[in-house]
């Protein structure tokens, strides 16, 4: 429960964020009350393992169970409800699909991790303070701004009153007055005229504070257009770029809760003063003189004020998060034929008067027809519930939103499929999903309208690399959110640029991402060696279409096949830090040349388009030494056997030679076993298990699996220059030639 006691103590700008990962699929109260549990269970073994998965699914149900006896035990009836509903939900959702949950709870886990630390390196002053700094006084400043528009329409609210009362005043003395004019003539005429001298200066009291009003109008105006064009042209242009980023992998986008809090203050001021308006007219009912600044500047405040309120509620109509596949969360914005996809969209002005007033419609490529599409464009049908009406229940803050769960799409077959004559391939096809709702308020009607990033569409997991590959150019390199036809032209991107989108591929599904020499064998993977610049022009067929040299495979199909390779057998390994990984031979033999014969690296397989590992060690004196270097290790041999156990065991053998496992030091000079013992699938000189009636019950010899290397001896050091065994090796090697052997070997040794 350590991560989720953490997680409650970091600022609400983080905490935000952990609340954007939950939703009913996986509810934060679940989270809550399972915490200790579910921080227990290995949920990345899980996510890719079906047995584990289902075995977890039902220790969840029956945690559920627990928790439900529990709050029957203190008569809690609703905390009852809410667990019996998820757990209903749960079985609905994941009974034919526990690797889903799996995946989910893993993704929500890692995630927090994720904003745990970036929380943490805030708190230390590590996160670029002066950047930090900057965005902290800018914050600042529009706290104040929008503070000052709330205080000014509360003064025109506080003024508005004071003048009712005056012109109230007024009206009550001048009536009296001319009563008095007319009905009586034994007055005194210097006692009338006093009265009357009183409601001349009341009346002009009167016109004074009209016209202070009137001009505190005004001002209130220019103060509202500043900060709402800084809110609608800066800080929410700048947190639609924040999102892109982190769409393709960057750091988590910052919450929406301050931008929310910022437009609704705004609205709210236009509301007050909306009223206040229409009070004004009510004076200028009972009371109107030529060159009245009231009906002179009514019908001006009142179309300033809609048009102020209307361009607020459309700017802040936003798709919170972007379309994803559940069983994709790393992936969004590809989605596949037939397979459900989530996204959640916001209302920035939350009122309570809009709640469940917004009826929202999704569209697919509603702007999409047959003269602005190229050759061959699809078409597709949503399929799903494409209607929904936004309410504040649906997100934890009260905010308010709506969010589709259970969209897919399906390809129109009949409407023209799609042919091979058209310049684009599928997975640079460029879609838009766009929403729409009116808002109707008394004298006031705003069509709303807003669209998520572009899409691809693919029909088989196949292209799911290569259509990553587009979301993730063009999220690179620009910032519109409509332009379709990208990829007729798509522009080159600057090496300074593909390299962070690189490393955030990494960072975003293993707690690492790539070092600077990493990154340098990358960059010349791309641009060649010798001296390049970060501004060096990377094209996109490069780093998608064209094969990389004389390999049968483009870049990026290398890079996601390493990727993969990673997350599904390598990744405790890549987070140590014990994979050089992208490293070229000739660096390596540099790097090696100088070591202790027996250190050796860990890198990847430049030829294999699958993604593969290899290990390369020296041996010899420093003055003359030899590197070897073994078949690559694909997906295939890894899922045998682990990758630790590989190099643990490993063994070379030549003729009249003693096997032996060359492997002793991981660079730069870690003994292999400390490097790597702790994911050994049995410690050390563990016993071998035991069955009830006793060892080798079963009437088979346990075997194990080992990687050998046959070499010719002349490759091999001579007898006189071979480091002694360790103990723990000759055990290793008994096991392996038998006790018969064993006997004959040792005497030769």
């Amino acid at each position: 429960m350590a991560q989720w006691y953490e997680l409650q103590q970091i600022d609400n700008k983080f905490l935000e964020q952990v609340h954007q990962l939950y939703d009913d699929s996986f509810p934060m109260e679940i989270r809550q009350y399972l915490a200790q549990w579910i921080e227990a269970k290995d949920w990345d073994h899980a996510s890719n393992s079906a047995s584990l998965a289902t075995v977890l699914f039902h220790e969840l149900l029956a945690q559920l169970d627990d928790q439900y006896s529990r709050f029957s035990s203190e008569s809690n009836v609703l905390l009852q409800h809410n667990i019996r509903k998820s757990k209903r939900n749960f079985q609905e959702n994941f009974q034919e699909d526990p690797l889903k949950m799996a995946m989910i709870i893993n993704n929500c886990l890692k995630d927090e991790r994720k904003i745990l630390a970036t929380a943490k390196l805030h708190n230390t002053n590590q996160v670029g303070t002066t950047q930090t700094n900057m965005m902290l006084d800018k914050q600042k400043e529009l706290d104040k701004r929008v503070s000052d528009v709330k205080n000014k329409a509360l003064g025109i609210e506080k003024d508005m009153k004071s003048l009712e009362d005056l012109q109230d005043e007024y009206d009550f003395k001048y009536k009296t007055v001319l009563n008095r004019e007319n009905e009586c003539n034994g007055i005194a005429q210097k006692e009338l005229q006093q009265e009357k001298m009183i409601v001349t200066t009341m009346y002009m009291k009167v016109g004074i504070k009209r016209k202070e009003i009137v001009h505190q109008i005004a001002d209130f105006f220019k103060a509202v257009e500043f900060t709402q064009g800084v809110l609608i042209n800066e800080e929410l242009v700048e947190w639609k770029h924040r999102q892109q980023i982190a769409c393709i992998g960057g750091p988590p986008n910052a919450c929406l809760d301050q931008l929310q809090a910022w437009f609704t203050s705004i609205a709210k001021g236009l509301q007050q003063v909306l009223q206040q308006l229409k009070k004004l007219e009510e004076l200028e009912q009972k009371l109107t003189y030529e060159g009245d600044p009231i009906t002179n500047s009514k019908q001006f405040f009142q179309e300033r004020t809609q048009s102020l309120f209307k361009q607020l509620i459309q700017s802040s109509f936003v798709v919170e998060r972007q379309p994803c596949m559940p069983t994709h969360p790393q992936r969004p914005l590809v989605l596949k034929t037939g397979v459900q996809f989530t996204v959640k969209l916001r209302l920035l002005v939350s009122l309570q008067e809009f709640n469940y007033q917004l009826k929202v419609k999704a569209v697919f490529d509603k702007d999409v027809n047959e003269k602005n599409t190229v050759k061959g464009f699809r078409k597709f049908n949503i399929l799903g519930t494409n209607t929904k009406v936004m309410n504040m229940e649906e997100s934890i803050n009260g905010s308010l939103a709506a969010e589709f769960r259970h969209l897919q799409l399906k390809e129109q077959k009949n409407a023209g499929s799609r042919t091979n004559e058209g310049p684009l391939i599928v997975t640079e096809e460029l879609h838009s999903l766009s929403f729409e709702t009116q808002l109707c308020q008394p004298g006031l009607v705003v069509d709303l309208e807003t669209a998520s990033l572009p899409i691809v569409v693919i029909s088989n997991v196949s292209q799911l690399p290569s259509g990553w590959a587009s979301i993730l150019w063009y999220n690179m390199l620009t910032s519109e959110t409509k332009n379709l036809s990208f990829f007729l032209n798509p522009p080159a991107a600057r090496w300074a640029q593909l390299a962070d989108v690189l490393s955030w591929q990494f960072s975003s599904v293993t707690k690492r991402g790539l070092s600077a020499d990493q990154l340098s064998m990358l960059e010349e993977k791309l641009l060649g060696p010798g001296p390049n610049s970060v501004d060096d022009l990377i094209p996109w067929t490069k780093f998608c279409k064209e094969n990389m040299n004389d390999k049968n495979f483009p870049f990026w199909l290398w890079i996601e096949g390493i990727l993969e390779l990673i997350k599904k057998h390598l990744l405790f390994l890549w987070n140590d830090g014990c994979i050089l990984g992208f490293i070229s031979k000739e660096k390596e033999r540099v790097l090696l040349k100088e070591k202790e014969t027996g250190t050796f690296l860990l890198r990847f397989s430049e030829s294999s388009k699958e993604g593969a590992i290899t290990f390369t060690w020296v041996e010899g004196p420093q003055y003359e030494p030899q590197f070897h270097s073994v078949e690559p290790y694909t997906k295939r041999e890894l899922t045998a056997v682990s990758f630790p156990d590989i190099i643990r065991s490993y063994k070379v053998m030549a003729a009249e030679n003693i096997p032996d496992n060359p492997l002793r030091f991981l660079y730069p000079d870690t003994p292999k076993d400390m490097a790597f013992g702790k994911y050994y699938s049995r410690p050390k000189d563990a016993p071998e298990p035991m069955d009830v009636e006793g060892p080798k019950s079963t009437g088979y010899i346990k075997t194990e699996l080992i990687s050998v290397s046959e070499v010719h001896p002349s490759r091999l050091q001579s007898a006189d220059s071979l480091l002694p065994m360790s103990p723990d090796e000759f055990a290793d090697l008994a096991e392996l030639v038998g006790p018969a052997e064993f006997d004959t070997v040792m005497a030769s040794y």
